[in-house]
């Protein structure tokens, strides 16, 4: 029974989610409002099971002095610091605002620097002309780049027209592709949740 009430929870609550959507009623849309509700409270659970969990494996790092374990005790301090400065004197604390220009928004800022740096890498690897498809990348991607380019004079519109073309048409199709194959994939998710034969979130199997 230890696996198979979960998985008695799932395909009921999959099952009403999926029939209601097609049951217009007001009873169907209250049920529906008050499961959603409880999305909110399994969320806060989530949240406070992750920060246990943060916490654990932070300590068991320390304990054992595994690699790089001095990470986990500035980990642990950010935790519990930013916490209490919030409660104690608010989000316009002395402290709280210092940690947060300080720290964090420089980090953020690493962060999307890095990525920033990662994507020019990818693009400049996948605009190298090499073969048709990469040479009509290339040339999409240098029309929709000089689309807002004050300095091309007469040659402003026609290819302002030929961006807008690009944007709505060969990529708006490619784009509508590839939400109906994340629908597709979701749908076919759901359904292998639904019916156990996903079962990767009870831990195994």
């Amino acid at each position: 029974m230890k696996r198979e009430i979960p998985l008695m929870i799932v395909f009921v609550t999959g099952l009403f989610m999926a029939v209601q959507f097609f049951v217009p009623h007001s009873k169907s849309e209250f049920v529906y409002e008050f499961v959603m509700e409880w999305t909110i409270i399994i969320g806060i659970f989530a949240l406070a099971l992750g920060i246990w969990s943060i916490v654990r494996v932070s300590a068991n790092k320390i304990k054992r002095r595994a690699e790089n374990w001095q990470y986990a005790i500035i980990i642990l301090a950010g935790l519990i610091s930013m916490p209490i400065f919030a409660l104690t004197g608010g989000l316009e604390s002395y402290m709280w605002r210092h940690f947060f220009n300080y720290i964090i928004m420089p980090l953020h800022a690493t962060m999307f620097s890095l990525l920033a740096f990662f994507i020019a890498s990818a693009a400049f690897r996948a605009f190298r002309a090499h073969s048709l498809l990469a040479s009509v990348l290339l040339f999409s991607a240098i029309i929709i780049m000089l689309r807002f380019n004050p300095f091309l004079g007469f040659l402003g519109e026609p290819i302002g027209d030929l961006a807008a073309w690009i944007l709505n048409v060969p990529n708006m199709a490619a784009k509508r592709a590839i939400i109906i194959g994340i629908g597709l994939g979701m749908v076919g998710t759901a359904l292998k949740v639904i019916l156990g034969i996903e079962r990767t979130y009870m831990g195994s199997d």
